[in-house]
């Protein structure tokens, strides 16, 4: 899974727990975009999560 450029989010480990209180591994996914930014000045590919895009720590190109 990807892992955000900007601020390094990535994937997140934790246990499932059922009514009955059964007990199994899962993920929680970050919501992960790849798109085209400035950096250093010209545009580049790059993976960001939606967080880091909605508070504008990276300006897209055009």
């Amino acid at each position: 899974m990807a892992k955000c450029e900007i601020c390094g989010k990535g994937v997140a480990f934790g246990i499932k727990v059922s009514h009955s209180h059964r007990r199994s591994n899962r993920t929680w996914k970050p919501n992960v975009r790849k798109v085209r930014a400035i950096v250093n000045g010209t545009p580049k590919s790059v993976n960001v999560c939606t967080r880091c895009l909605r508070s504008g720590k990276i300006t897209r190109a055009v």
